[in-house]
C-alpha cells in the first residue's frame, strides 16, 4: 500500500498547455498559473486596500487594523537595518515582502507554490544582485569594483566570488526551504494511510507554509536589505 501511494508523489513542475511564439514552442507551467493568481490577488487586495484607506475611521476595523500593522512592521523593520536610508527602499521591500509571503503560502489553497520553482527565486536574487550592484557603482563610482582587490589584490577571486555568491544563495535558500516543505506535505499525503490525513496535516501546514513560509520571507528581505546597505556608505 505505500509503495503504490508513493508512487502518486509527484514534485515536478508540469506543463499545462503549450503555445508557439517567434519560432519557438513555450509551455504555461503550473507555476505560471500560481504566479498569476498571486499576482492578481496581490493587486484586488491592493485595490480594496486603497479604498479601505480613502475612508477610514477614526475606529478601525479588523481589515485597517492588519493593513496598518503590516505596514508599520516593514517600515520598521526596513528603518532597523537601512535607517536614514529606510525611506527609498521601503516600497521595494514592501512589495518582495508581500509578494513572496503570498507564494510562499500558495500550498495552503492548492496551487503550486512558487517560490518552490528555482526560476522564480532566482529571478528574484538577480534582481537584487542588480539593485545591489547599482548601488554600489552609484555611490563609489570606480571604488565599488577597486573595492573586490581589497585588503589584498589576491583576494581578487574571492571577493568576486562572494559577491556573485549572495544573490545565488540567497535565491538557494529561499527555494530550497520552501521546497523541503512542499515534499514533507507531498509525502505525507501521497503515503500515509487514510485516516492521519484527516487533522493531523493541518498543524505540518502551520509550520511547513505558514511559519516556515514567514520567516523565510522575512530572512529574503532582511538579506536584501543587509547587502544594500552595505553599499550605501
Amino acid at each position: 500500500m505505500v509503495v503504490a501511494n508513493a508512487s502518486k508523489v509527484d514534485f515536478m513542475i508540469k506543463g499545462v498547455t503549450k503555445f508557439h511564439a517567434f519560432g519557438q514552442e513555450l509551455w504555461v507551467t503550473t507555476t505560471d498559473i500560481g504566479l498569476s493568481i498571486v499576482t492578481i490577488v496581490i493587486l484586488i487586495l491592493a485595490v480594496i486596500t486603497s479604498r479601505k484607506m480613502k475612508h477610514a475611521s477614526e475606529v478601525p476595523g479588523t481589515f485597517q487594523n492588519i493593513m496598518e500593522l503590516t505596514v508599520e512592521s516593514i517600515d520598521s523593520m526596513a528603518k532597523g537595518i537601512l535607517g536614514h536610508h529606510a525611506s527609498r527602499f521601503v516600497n521595494y521591500i514592501g512589495t518582495i515582502f508581500i509578494f513572496i509571503l503570498f507564494c510562499n503560502i500558495g500550498g495552503l489553497f492548492g496551487i503550486k507554490t512558487p517560490t518552490a520553482d528555482f526560476g522564480v527565486t532566482f529571478a528574484l536574487g538577480f534582481f537584487t544582485f542588480c539593485i545591489v550592484q547599482y548601488q554600489g557603482i552609484k555611490n563609489h563610482g570606480i571604488g565599488h569594483f577597486t573595492g573586490l582587490f581589497k585588503p589584498f589584490p589576491i583576494l581578487f577571486p574571492i571577493n568576486l566570488i562572494g559577491e556573485i555568491a549572495n544573490p545565488l544563495s540567497q535565491s538557494l535558500r529561499l527555494f530550497g526551504n520552501i521546497m523541503s516543505g512542499g515534499v514533507i506535505m507531498g509525502l505525507w499525503y501521497g503515503m500515509m494511510p487514510i485516516f492521519v490525513k484527516i487533522g493531523i496535516p493541518s498543524f505540518l501546514h502551520v509550520y511547513c507554509d505558514v511559519f516556515s513560509g514567514l520567516i523565510q520571507t522575512y530572512v529574503f528581505c532582511m538579506l536584501t536589505m543587509v547587502y544594500v546597505n552595505d553599499k550605501m556608505d
